[in-house]
C-alpha cells in the first residue's frame, strides 16, 4: 500500500480536531434539541466530509487506500448504530433532560475518540509484532456475530456496568441534573449530578463496543491512520444521527442480522488472512497456506454496503406491514 505523505496525514489530523473543537463550541453556546431538518443536514455534512476525505485520499495515495478507508469508514459508521440504541437506554434511564442531550453526546464522542485512539494504538503494535494476532481478531469477530444473532447481549446492555454500581454506592450524587455541572449543592452539601454517571457509562460502554469495532477495521486495512480517521468520521455525525432516527432505531428490527453479517464476514476474512501469512509453527510447519484467499477491498466493500442496505429496507418494508406491534410496543414503554 502506497504510503500516505506525512503533510496530509498532520493536515488530516489538525482539521479533524479543529472540527471537533469547532462542533463543541457550536453544542455549547447553543444547547438545545435539534430539529429533524437541523440534523439532517449536519448528517448530510458529515457525510459529505468523509467522501470528500476519501477523494483527497484517492488523489495522494491511490486506489486502494481510499478503498479501505470508505470500507473502514462505513463498518464504523454502521457498527456506531448499535451504540445508538444504548446511547437511547441511557438517555432514558438516567431521565437526561433533552436540553442538554447534545452536549452530553458530544462529550461523550470524545471520550470514545480518546479511548478508541489508544486501542487503535496497541492494536497496530500488535499486528506489527505478532501477525498471529488475526487468528484472535476473527475469532471474536465471528463469536460477536453470534451472540449478535443470539441477542445475549440485550440483557447486558439493560444493566449498570461495575463502575457506575461502584460510584453510585462511594459517591453523593442527586438525583437531578444542574446543566452541565458535575458538581452541585444539595442541601448544603456537595454533590456530584448524574451527568457524571451519565458520561461514564456513554464512555465505558463505548469502550466495549470498541473491542468489536476496532478488530473490525483492521480486517479491511492496517494503517493506524485510516482506522483512526475512519472512526472520527464514524463518530462525528453520530450526535446528529441520535436525533435524525430518534425512535426509528427501534424499528429497525433487522438491523442486528446486517451488523451480525459484516462482523462475521470480516472475521472469516482475518483469519484467511492469517492462514494466507501463516507464522505459527504448529499449523503447516509455519510455511505459508497458499489456498487461503486475500479477499480485496472492494469486495468488503460491496459486501458492507450490500448487507446494511438489505437489513434497512428489510426493516422498513416490515414497518410498512406491520406496523401495529411496534406503536403498541412505544405505547407500553409510554405508559411505564
Amino acid at each position: 500500500m502506497p504510503e500516505l505523505p506525512v503533510v496530509f496525514e498532520v493536515g488530516s489530523i489538525i482539521a479533524l480536531v479543529a472540527i471537533l473543537l469547532a462542533d463543541l463550541v457550536i453544542v455549547a453556546r447553543r444547547p438545545h434539541v435539534p430539529t429533524l431538518k437541523e440534523s439532517g443536514i449536519w448528517v448530510g455534512v458529515y457525510v459529505g466530509l468523509a467522501l470528500v476525505f476519501a477523494l483527497a485520499m484517492l488523489y495522494f495515495a491511490g486506489g486502494e487506500p481510499a478503498g479501505q478507508f470508505l470500507a473502514g469508514w462505513l463498518t464504523e459508521y454502521s457498527l456506531s448504530i448499535d451504540n445508538l440504541f444504548v446511547f437511547v437506554i441511557i438517555m432514558a434511564r438516567f431521565a437526561v433532560p433533552k436540553k442538554i442531550q447534545q452536549e452530553v453526546l458530544m462529550l461523550g464522542i470524545i471520550i470514545a475518540l480518546v479511548l478508541r485512539g489508544v486501542f487503535i494504538l496497541v492494536g497496530a503494535q500488535l499486528i506489527e509484532n505478532f501477525s498471529w494476532i488475526f487468528y484472535i481478531f476473527g475469532a471474536w469477530l465471528v463469536w460477536t456475530a453470534i451472540q449478535q444473532l443470539r441477542g445475549e447481549d440485550d440483557d447486558d446492555e439493560q444493566k449498570d456496568s461495575f463502575i457506575v454500581r461502584l460510584l453510585r454506592r462511594r459517591v453523593r450524587i442527586t438525583d437531578t441534573f444542574d446543566g452541565m455541572k458535575f458538581r452541585t449543592t444539595h442541601d448544603g452539601v456537595r454533590h456530584y449530578t448524574p451527568l457524571l454517571i451519565v458520561l461514564i457509562a456513554i464512555g465505558t460502554t463505548d469502550l466495549l463496543f470498541a473491542l468489536d469495532s476496532i478488530p473490525a477495521i483492521f480486517g479491511i486495512t492496517e494503517s493506524a491512520f485510516i482506522v483512526f480517521t475512519a472512526n472520527v468520521f464514524a463518530l462525528m455525525g453520530l450526535r446528529q444521527l441520535y436525533f435524525l432516527l430518534g425512535g426509528l432505531l427501534e424499528r429497525l428490527v433487522y438491523l442486528k442480522y446486517g451488523i451480525a453479517f459484516i462482523l462475521a464476514f470480516i472475521g472469516v476474512k482475518l483469519v484467511l488472512h492469517a492462514l494466507h501469512g501463516n507464522e505459527l509453527p504448529f499449523l503447516n510447519g509455519g510455511e505459508h497456506i497458499a489456498w487461503a484467499p486475500e479477499i480485496p477491498t472492494w469486495v468488503s466493500l460491496v459486501v458492507i454496503v450490500v448487507a446494511m442496505a438489505a437489513s434497512t429496507v428489510a426493516s422498513l418494508v416490515r414497518m410498512r406491514r406491520d406496523p401495529a406491534p411496534a406503536d403498541e410496543e412505544e405505547a407500553a414503554r409510554t405508559a411505564d
